[in-house]
């Protein structure tokens, strides 16, 4: 979004979502006009009444779209997949209206081989996915907040950490990890004495997280810095920090790569193992480690802190994971909606590279 409005300062962003997710408290925030559909934005997994309700809300949400896009009458859509979607993508095909779908997963989930022959175009993180959907499909990699030109020692200094002594970031996505929080909460004490910690917790694991910091030895606390939520200081965590412990998700993997940051990768073991693909290409490149998550506990959290004094290591798993970056995905993203939008030719997947900065650190 911040690419479209930098290009098009004066352009209208409306947000189209349903009725279970965190838009409804993110979207008003960047000053986008929000409407909801009557399907959830997240399915039930266990059986339940929503079984039943959820494919009846589906049904239901596509007049209901396909008036709010009368309504609003977009030069195109752009949508990230899931079952909101759906009745979206079948809304614009009906009106002809341009739009865009964007894959994260190296596995493409069931809703967006469900809608995405409806889509103009399609977009990719991974190869291996744009084989799997209909073309033209083009490998863009994962849109992500730009990282460039924040240093280490400042981004320490901007977050309370001593730029003199190496940091790990322990990031488990936008919900809360209880097995990583009960894993820092084992060995921060053994931790702080080789490294800074910087700990994103959810709001379900703050409270905790302070208590241990506060009972760590006073010259030590600054060295574990705990946070329920990052937004604005991703960049400067991501720049601190000489090693990641964090999940598979698209978003963590391109801003590692990007940032060209080595990777201890936890996969979320379930969702049909997508984040276990999703971590393959790192892990198979020498940019990441794995670990599966019944194996993650303190003692894999105190190897990582031994990692951070092998300089020769994480020198070449850092190269390796910048090799893998695409840090400028978002500004590649952005102009293939703005030609989709403007009736103009597509560009070959040569160009799109280049836009993407494939291989270039940020």
């Amino acid at each position: 979004m911040s690419q479209l409005r930098s290009r098009l300062p004066e352009l209208e962003l409306r947000w189209l979502g349903g009725r279970r997710g965190l838009e409804q408290d993110i979207v008003p925030g960047a000053d986008i006009q929000l409407e909801r559909l009557w399907l959830r934005s997240l399915r039930t997994v266990d059986a339940s009444l929503n079984t039943i309700l959820d494919p009846l809300r589906l049904v239901a949400s596509v007049p209901q779209a396909l008036w709010q896009l009368i309504r609003w009458r977009p030069d195109a859509v752009y949508t990230t997949g899931g079952y909101v979607a759906i009745p979206v993508l079948a809304a614009a095909a009906l009106l002809r209206i341009p739009s865009l779908i964007w894959e994260g997963n190296r596995i493409p989930g069931r809703s967006v081989r469900l809608s995405g022959r409806m889509a103009t175009l399609r977009t990719a993180t991974f190869a291996a996915a744009a084989l799997r959907l209909p073309s033209p499909t083009l490998v863009t990699g994962t849109p992500i907040r730009g990282l460039e030109g924040l240093a280490r020692d400042e981004a320490s200094r901007r977050l309370g950490l001593p730029a003199d002594v190496p940091a790990m970031l322990v990031f488990g996505g936008s919900q809360e990890v209880r097995r990583f929080n009960a894993a820092v909460s084992e060995a921060i004490t053994e931790l702080v004495e080789r490294c800074a910690v910087i700990h994103i917790t959810g709001a379900g694991g703050i409270e905790k997280a302070e208590a241990d910091r506060a009972r760590l030895p006073v010259e030590r606390q600054h060295r574990y810095r705990p946070f329920s939520f990052l937004d604005e200081g991703m960049d400067a965590a991501l720049a601190a920090a000489r090693v990641v412990v964090g999940r598979a998700g698209s978003s963590t993997l391109a801003e590692c790569a990007a940032a060209g940051v080595p990777l201890v990768v936890v996969p979320y073991p379930h969702a049909a193992a997508h984040q276990q693909a999703n971590a393959a290409e790192m892990v198979d490149a020498g940019a990441a480690m794995l670990v599966n998550d019944e194996d993650f506990d303190g003692d894999t959290l105190r190897e990582v802190c031994g990692m951070l004094h092998e300089p020769d290591r994480l020198a070449d798993m850092s190269e390796r994971a910048r090799a893998m970056g695409r840090p400028w995905s978002a500004a590649a993203s952005a102009e293939l909606l703005l030609r989709l939008a403007a009736r103009r030719p597509l560009p070959t997947q040569a160009e799109v590279d280049r836009l993407s900065g494939t291989g270039q650190a940020a």
